[in-house]
């Protein structure tokens, strides 16, 4: 196993769980391996929401073992944008980070796409997402329901929002530290799976480079996807607020 390269920039992996037991403690080995092998200057902080199958124990037992594994406990079920805002703020306040990555726990994010992924924003892109929809890049395992569902999302993202990416949706991606701090994680009042699209939005308003390399995105390993109808409607709603801004902002003298 190689070891981590000297001057290398420090890489979080910030990862939101909510009963994730039994896919979180494999996910954490593969994402330490590739590190190792790539010479990734890199730690782990798991933002759990207090679930009740214990994820946050295994976590906690983990991170005594394993120096490059974090934990921050919240009190209950607060939501993914929340928590990637929380994650962000602890990663780079006391870790010290200065990549930070998104990153599913169950098993769809595949680790070995990391070193492509902060690569890109070592080449000098503020944003980088982890796209389904470029050459090189495609779905595992969804249904007819889902796919339109996500290219509905994409759709208003991309034409609504007015998001240049060709994969807003994505959970997979890596934000320069001094991006956010630009973007101010204050300013994203999204608690939901909706932060994916307004931090874009937010980011390419403050003219940041936003990139995107290839990933195969596979279906949930286990358990079931915990995007919810509420969810969809609040995507929908911060779409159409994001849209009145860009409104007014162009009608401003």
């Amino acid at each position: 196993m190689k070891g981590k390269a000297e001057g290398e920039p420090k890489v979080c992996v910030v990862i939101p769980t909510y009963n994730e037991r039994e896919n979180i403690g494999p996910l954490i080995e593969r994402v330490l391996t590739v590190a190792s092998e790539n010479r990734l200057n890199l730690e782990i902080l798991v933002v759990d929401d207090n679930s009740p199958d214990g994820t946050g124990d295994l976590v906690e037992e983990l991170s005594k073992k394993r120096s490059a594994v974090h934990l921050l406990k919240r009190p209950g079920k607060l939501g993914l944008g929340s928590a990637y805002k929380d994650g962000f703020s602890k990663a780079m306040e006391e870790l010290g980070a200065e990549i930070l990555v998104e990153m599913d726990a169950d098993g769809s994010h595949n680790p070995k796409y990391l070193p492509a992924i902060t690569g890109k924003i070592l080449e000098g892109f503020d944003v980088v997402v982890g796209s389904r929809y470029i050459s090189g890049g495609s779905v595992q395992g969804w249904g007819l329901k889902r796919k339109l569902t996500s290219s509905g999302a994409n759709f208003l993202a991309r034409w609504i929002c007015g998001v240049k990416v060709k994969d807003s949706t994505s959970g997979y991606r890596a934000f320069k530290a001094e991006a956010l701090k630009l973007i101010g994680l204050e300013k994203l009042s999204s608690s939901g799976f909706a932060f994916q699209v307004e931090a874009l939005f937010w980011a390419g308003r403050l003219g940041l480079r936003l990139g995107e390399v290839p990933i195969v995105f596979v279906n949930r390993v286990k358990a079931r996807s915990k995007l919810s109808s509420k969810e969809i409607r609040e995507f929908t709603v911060l779409c159409l607020k994001l849209f009145f801004k860009r409104l007014l902002h162009r009608c401003a003298p």
